[in-house]
């Protein structure tokens, strides 16, 4: 299936704008990961801690 120019530009902007919000996901997932990684460390040096003491 062909498509015409129109559709091209139309397919091309839906594909860009599918592509920000992936963008803005993975940048919300990477800075979740980065908490939680930092409340995991903090977990384990606590343990760390009580179990020393």
């Amino acid at each position: 299936m062909e498509l015409t120019p129109d559709e091209l530009v139309s397919e091309f902007r839906d594909a860009v704008t599918e592509l920000y919000f992936a963008r803005k996901r993975i940048a919300l997932l990477e800075s979740e990961n980065a908490a939680l990684r930092a409340r995991l460390a903090d977990a384990a040096t606590g343990e760390r801690a009580e179990t020393t003491a």
